[in-house]
């Protein structure tokens, strides 16, 4: 057994004055009150941040979107859904039926009209009727109305047989009524309630639209009457096919001739 000896006590005596001298250095001095630095005020119109106060009813939970985390809200992807072709076409003829202005009257609507004007002469009643206004169409009536030059403006399909198109765009470039061909007999047809038409033509618009049919004559007479002469005089565009070249490369080789681009134009 160790003894606890004289030694051994100013050795503790000493440790226990080291640790009290540590602990007032680690001390900060004192200072006296009012003498600390204020903070610099904040500049004019700067507002102080407020917190919002939280009510501590309603706690809230944010919802992830992630994998595998909550589930998404149902949204309306109506406009990105693709219909069925016979759903489109459905549309497609209810807003074309829309803009239509000059559709001839339909049978229902012509029964009507004859029945109203019979009504009419039997009480000896006379009523000034208009004239109507809407699309002509048949192959026959409409060349008549071209060699009249009544027609305001023919719109022909591309389609066969080519008969049914060349004549009216004959006829119309001999008497210089304005005309367009357009794609597909099935869509005039479905301006003048028949499955197809051969050529449909406007004799005359309401005053209201007199603009705007000016303005498609005047594209039409661009696009199709000025530059049928153009088109009619360029035959190709001059370029080779690729047997035609391969022969004229093998007649100039055996001719002894150099073989170039521009030199198998002449040969």
């Amino acid at each position: 057994m160790l003894k606890y000896t004289e030694e051994h006590a100013r050795a503790d005596r000493k440790m226990a004055h080291a640790v009290s001298s540590l602990k007032l250095k680690k001390r900060p001095p004192k200072t006296k009150a009012g003498s600390a630095k204020k903070p610099a005020a904040a500049p004019f119109g700067a507002s102080k941040a407020t917190k919002a106060k939280k009510n501590p009813l309603f706690e809230a939970k944010p919802k992830n979107f992630g994998i595998g985390q909550d589930v998404q809200h149902t949204t309306d992807l109506t406009r990105f859904v693709k219909w069925p072709e016979y759903v489109r076409l459905q549309r497609q003829k209810v807003i074309l039926n829309q803009r239509l202005k000059y559709r001839p009257e339909t049978t229902a609507e012509k029964k009507a009209r004859l029945t109203a004007t019979a009504a009419a002469a039997a009480e000896d009643k006379k009523e000034e009727t208009k004239k109507p206004l809407f699309v002509k169409y048949g192959l026959n009536h409409i060349v008549a109305l071209i060699e009249a030059k009544k027609a305001s403006l023919v719109v022909s399909p591309r389609c066969r047989p080519h008969r049914a198109r060349r004549l009216p765009a004959r006829s119309c470039r001999k008497m210089g009524v304005p005309y367009v061909i357009v794609k597909g007999k099935a869509r005039l047809g479905t301006v003048v309630h028949k499955k197809t038409a051969a050529v449909v033509a406007l004799q005359d618009v309401k005053s209201e639209d007199q603009r705007e049919l000016a303005t498609l004559v005047s594209a039409a007479k661009a696009n199709f009457s000025d530059k049928y002469e153009e088109q009619r005089r360029q035959w190709g565009g001059g370029l080779r096919g690729n047997k035609s070249t391969q022969m004229l490369r093998k007649r100039a080789k055996a001719a002894g001739q150099s073989v170039t681009s521009a030199s198998l134009g002449k040969l």
